[in-house]
């Protein structure tokens, strides 16, 4: 049994709870610095600092799936309130730490997926996210392209009565994009430019990301 921060004071709305997913397995190999998970951010970790992100933008509880080098981002934070679980299937693509984070999320729950390479995502996003979802969808976060249209990022709340087939249908390093591509119309999207930068930390020229 692992421990959780499993939050109780939420007022009882009707929906289901829902468990904030944070994908932390890769080795950031094209950023050359070891795992996105230990990258020194705000004087913790990108992984510590994401997960706690998480659940103050209020998630019941919330899952950490961790791959590469995994006894080291074990050792060197603090990840103690939260559920980890490690994907030893890690290198073959992100689909196998989307299941395993579903897996270990209590049933019942729906989820939230969420990247540990996004330093910009803030509690209100979250928060905002939350309060915009409905039962029976899926709610992604979204950001305007150069043209103005909203496109889906991260990160992606899965209702609880599609986790399964989300997970289901994930393959390779594709995580649930087939799924989503497969329901386009199941997906509520959220503009967050607001509250947040959606922008993924890949490579090196985007370091300052992490300055923010």
């Amino acid at each position: 049994m692992h421990p959780r921060a499993y939050r109780e004071d939420m007022t009882d709305s009707g929906m289901a709870p829902t468990t904030g997913v944070l994908l932390a397995a890769g080795a950031g190999t094209r950023l050359g610095r070891g795992p996105k998970a230990l990258l020194p951010f705000r004087g913790r970790t990108l992984v510590e600092v994401l997960a706690n992100t998480l659940f103050d933008g209020g998630c019941r509880e919330v899952v950490v799936v961790l791959g590469a080098e995994a006894d080291r981002v074990r050792s060197v934070t603090d990840l103690g309130p939260y559920v980890v679980v490690e994907n030893e299937q890690w290198g073959k693509g992100m689909a196998s730490s989307f299941r395993a984070g579903i897996d270990a999320a209590t049933p019942g729950h729906s989820i939230m997926v969420a990247l540990v390479d996004q330093p910009g995502l803030t509690p209100t996003a979250v928060s905002r996210l939350l309060g915009s979802h409905r039962p029976g969808r899926v709610t992604a976060a979204a950001y305007p392209d150069e043209s103005g249209h909203l496109k889906r990022r991260h990160p992606v709340i899965f209702d609880v009565g599609l986790r399964a087939e989300a997970a289901a249908a994930a393959h390779g390093d594709t995580g649930a994009r087939s799924f989503l591509k497969a329901h386009p119309g199941l997906v509520d999207l959220v503009d967050c430019s607001d509250l947040c930068s959606g922008e993924d930390l890949d490579t090196k020229d985007q370091l300052h990301l992490l300055e923010m």
